[in-house]
């Protein structure tokens, strides 16, 4: 059984490893490390452990991707499979839809898609499109991302590309440290569904919106192809791997960043700001006033 020292001595060396910001990782490393010699995490059991040292990394360095997980269902200590993580995954959004909650047409003639998951753009291209497609002849729209929990950036470029004209509009740039390759994302220039780049867009957000759903919100905001309408959202930019310590914490570590072709930034620690602030709850009315004019 380790000790919490080595814990935090292997969590350490992950982030030194992997972590997406190497000039960060000296102060990080000091930090803790001058909390450890103070004694400070010697009595805490797992679940605080993990949760203090997840703030004290936070306070150096304030990346909601950067923590220490407490699991109480022992996880496995051999290395992360990503083709395991990629399939899990894939099985989720199977089971869900491919992250599409719902589709409605609301009085007039206004389109509503409920987006939980952010869906791989090859599997989820399908019912992305069967979604755009019960919406192509709403007179506006309102995506919904309140209960978006994360996906992938593919799916999210994907969804970004139905509301431009063309495939011409670079939207980011993915950068990841393993390699120092920068992969650029642009509108999609085949899509199964009508583009819907001509009529106004709503994007809903809530305190819990992160990640792939924040990527969306963001991108199409800072392209002023939508207004945001709810609460400031997570601040979860940073595509992450997950590594076991023990059979209950994993420390995960930032890999990657994303760069908006615009901002030249992303949303990661400060989150989608909306154009119209209001609690999450009111944002679907507030964005039909908007639209309808009442």
């Amino acid at each position: 059984m380790l000790s919490n020292e080595q814990i935090i001595e292997q969590a350490l060396d992950r982030i030194e490893a992997g972590y997406v910001f190497p000039a960060k990782v000296a102060d990080i490393d000091a930090a803790i490390r001058r909390r450890l010699a103070a004694g400070e995490y010697d009595d805490l059991d797992g679940p605080a452990l993990c949760e203090t040292v997840t703030a004290h990394l936070q306070e150096v360095c304030p990346d909601k991707h950067l923590r220490l997980l407490w699991s109480d269902q022992p996880q496995s200590l051999d290395p992360a499979d990503e083709d395991g993580g990629k399939a899990a995954f894939l099985a989720l959004l199977r089971a869900e839809n491919q992250g599409i909650r719902r589709v409605e047409h609301l009085d007039g003639n206004v389109g509503l898609i409920d987006v939980r998951r952010i869906a791989y753009a090859d599997e989820g291209a399908a019912a992305i499109g069967a979604a755009m497609q019960l919406v192509a002849l709403s007179s506006a729209l309102i995506l919904d991302l309140r209960a978006c929990s994360g996906g992938t950036p593919e799916g999210a470029a994907m969804w970004c590309s139905y509301f431009f004209r063309d495939d011409q509009v670079h939207l980011n740039d993915f950068y990841e440290r393993s390699t120092g390759a920068t992969r650029q994302f642009w509108t999609t220039a085949h899509l199964p569904a009508p583009r819907y780049a001509d009529r106004p867009v709503h994007v809903l957000t809530s305190a819990m919106t992160f990640s792939g759903g924040e990527d969306v919100a963001y991108t199409l905001q800072a392209h002023g192809r939508a207004v945001v309408v709810g609460e400031t959202t997570r601040g979860g930019a940073h595509p992450t791997a997950r590594h076991p310590v023990t059979e209950h914490i994993l420390v995960t570590v930032p890999t990657a960043r994303t760069i908006n072709s615009v901002t030249g930034t992303n949303w990661e620690g400060v989150g989608v700001v909306p154009d119209v602030p209001v609690p999450a709850h009111q944002a679907l009315d507030t964005a039909l006033k908007a639209i309808l004019g009442a």
